[in-house]
């Protein structure tokens, strides 16, 4: 069995695409067009879409001519129409709801509009805290998420675990001095990762004792 962390938390924080729901398809979808249509490289470009802001990742091309604002918003609207596809994790719902409510949240690099449909598309419930693309001032790897997230669960961010599945993802938790699982199921590619690593939460528990949190296997 994957050895877990040992120690108890006071708030579990978890990325959303690829962590706790499965949107490649959909994604992959929408980005493909627009890669297509701007003349890139699509199986090279691909890979580095996952686990950022949409607006970052079109920036960092510079473009000549193209509004990365204008066009991350037409990919939003792209992808929010196109979810049929959009799955959860192995065990997550069963998984977060067995966490007390004040003691998670999702920390994404999506918009809030596009987080809500492919949550409710995957059958999985919204946080209590929800920080998302628009509230964090800087995008992953930047720790900025991460360190609002915990700010509005009241924890210290020390004595958060975070969930993640991208590169991204996992040096915005470790930024933020957070310890990190790494969620696997939608991997292509082995990782090299000195964090714990699980496939997905269908044999994860949760104990709660009525003030910190503590990840253990099912029995």
């Amino acid at each position: 069995m994957t050895p877990l962390p040992t120690r108890r938390f006071g708030g579990f924080l978890f990325d959303m695409d690829g962590t706790i729901l499965s949107s490649i398809a959909s994604a992959e979808r929408a980005w493909t067009a627009w890669a297509t249509r701007q003349g890139l490289d699509v199986a090279a470009f691909l890979p580095t879409i996952h686990g950022v802001q949409s607006v970052e990742t079109i920036r960092r091309l510079n473009l000549p001519g193209v509004d990365p604002v204008a066009e991350a918003h037409a990919l939003t609207e792209a992808e929010m129409l196109d979810v049929d596809d959009v799955d959860p994790i192995g065990g997550a719902g069963a998984f977060l709801a067995a966490l007390p409510p004040d003691r998670w949240a999702i920390v994404t690099s999506a918009p809030r509009r596009l987080a809500e449909v492919r949550l409710k598309a995957a059958g999985l419930p919204l946080p209590g805290v929800f920080v998302t693309a628009e509230d964090a001032e800087r995008s992953k790897p930047a720790p900025d998420g991460f360190l609002l997230g915990a700010k509005r669960l009241g924890v210290a961010p020390q004595d958060c675990l975070a969930f993640e599945d991208a590169p991204a993802g996992i040096a915005a938790a470790e930024a933020a001095g957070m310890a990190v699982v790494v969620v696997s199921q939608t991997h292509r590619h082995p990782m090299d990762t000195t964090h714990v690593m699980v496939t997905d939460y269908r044999d994860l528990a949760v104990e709660w004792d009525g003030a910190s949190l503590k990840l253990d296997h099912r029995v």
